[in-house]
C-alpha cells in the first residue's frame, strides 16, 4: 500500500502486550499493564496480520512490553508464517525468557531477533531494569544455538549511564556476527523529564569509535545507518530519531496491544481497529483510509514529548 506521500508501507510493528518482566526507567517506570479484556487474543492478532498482508504488508515485528510473556507466542509466530504474503517475521525481546523458547520460535518460523540491552555490566543492568543480566546472556547463547543469525542488540544511549560502554558494545561486532544498534533516547510519558536530562546524541558513538566506517543503510527504508570495523564480522547501527529524522523513507505502521493503529511513533493519534475486528468488520478499509493522514514527518519539537510510555505503544 502507498500512502499519500508516495511511500510504500509494507512493515507492521505489532505489540502483543503491555506487560513486562522488567521496569526500565525510560520505558516502563511504573510497571504498566493493560487490562486483559482490551488485549487482542490469538485469533484477533492473526486476523489483523492477515488484513495487513492483503494491503501489502510483507514484514511483521512482534513487540511489547515483553512479547515472550504471551503464552501463545509460538502459535502466533507459527500461524503468521503461514499467512500468504508475509515473508519476514521478527521479534523484539529483553531475552529473559528466550533461553527456553528459542528452539520453538525458530521452528515456528521466526527469522529475526532484536534484544534490548543497554549495558554489559550486571550491577548497571539491575539498577536500570530490576532484572538479572545473566539470563539475557543465556538467552542470546540459546538463540545462536537455535540457528538465529545476525542477532541484533538494541542499546539506548543514556548520558551518565552507559556512555562509557559504547566502545565495549561496539567491540562485540568485531569477532561475532552480532549487530549492535544505538538508539537515541526519546522523551516519552512518565519518564520525559528523566529522558531529557539523559539524552545523548548518537554522534557520540562515532566520536568514541573513530575506526568505524560507514557501510550503508540496513535496507532502503531502514532508520539505521550501518557502520563496521575493518574485517569486523558484525555491524554497528545508529538510529537518530531526534537529531536526524528518517521520515521520508518510513515504511511502517504500528498497532498497540489494545488494537489501536498508530501511523507515527511520535504522534498521539490512534485509530481503533480492535472494535472493528470484534464487530466482524473489515479493517483493511480503515487502515487504507488512515494512510491518507499519515504525516510526512514527525513534528516533535524541542521541549515536546510523546504522552504515552514506550511500553504502552510497542517498542
Amino acid at each position: 500500500m502507498i500512502d499519500k506521500h508516495g511511500r510504500e508501507i509494507n512493515y507492521l510493528r505489532l505489540s502483543l502486550t503491555e506487560s513486562c518482566n522488567l521496569r526500565c526507567l525510560y520505558c516502563n517506570p511504573d510497571g504498566c499493564t493493560s487490562p486483559q479484556e482490551v488485549l487482542m487474543d490469538t485469533e484477533e492478532v492473526i486476523s489483523l496480520v492477515r488484513g495487513a498482508a492483503k494491503l501489502g504488508v510483507r514484514k511483521v515485528r512482534f513487540t511489547g512490553g515483553e512479547p515472550l510473556l504471551r503464552r501463545d507466542i509460538v502459535e502466533i509466530i507459527e500461524r503468521t508464517s503461514s499467512i500468504d504474503g508475509i515473508d519476514d517475521i521478527g521479534l523484539t525481546t529483553n531475552a529473559l525468557l528466550l533461553e527456553n523458547l528459542a528452539p520453538a520460535l525458530k521452528k515456528a518460523g521466526l527469522k529475526r531477533i532484536n534484544i534490548s540491552l543497554d549495558t554489559l555490566r550486571e550491577n548497571r543492568y539491575l539498577e536500570m531494569t530490576g532484572g538479572r543480566i545473566q539470563k539475557v546472556f543465556k538467552g542470546i547463547e540459546a538463540a545462536q544455538k537455535a540457528g538465529f543469525n545476525s542477532i541484533k542488540i538494541n542499546s539506548v544511549l543514556i548520558k551518565d549511564f552507559n556512555e562509557d560502554e559504547i566502545v565495549d558494545l561496539c567491540e562485540l561486532t568485531r569477532e561475532r556476527d552480532i549487530h549492535v544498534r544505538f538508539i537515541e533516547l526519546m522523551p516519552m510519558g512518565d519518564s520525559t523529564s528523566w529522558s531529557s536530562q539523559h539524552y545523548l546524541s548518537s554522534k557520540t558513538v562515532l566520536e568514541r569509535c573513530p575506526d568505524l566506517r560507514l557501510v550503508d543503510r540496513e535496507y532502503a527504508a531502514s532508520p539505521s545507518l550501518l557502520y563496521s570495523y575493518p574485517e569486523g564480522k558484525g555491524r554497528v547501527g545508529i538510529i537518530n530519531p531526534l537529531s536526524d529524522k528518517f521520515c521520508s523513507s518510513c515504511n511502517r505502521i504500528r498497532v498497540t496491544s489494545q488494537g489501536r493503529l498508530k501511523l507515527c511513533l511520535h504522534s498521539d493519534r490512534e485509530i481503533d481497529l480492535l472494535t472493528a475486528l470484534r464487530r466482524g468488520e473489515s479493517i483493511e478499509r480503515i487502515i487504507q483510509d488512515a494512510l491518507t493522514s499519515k504525516p510526512s514527518e514527525h513534528k516533535l519539537e524541542e521541549g515536546e514529548y510523546i504522552s504515552k510510555n514506550m511500553v504502552s505503544i510497542g517498542g
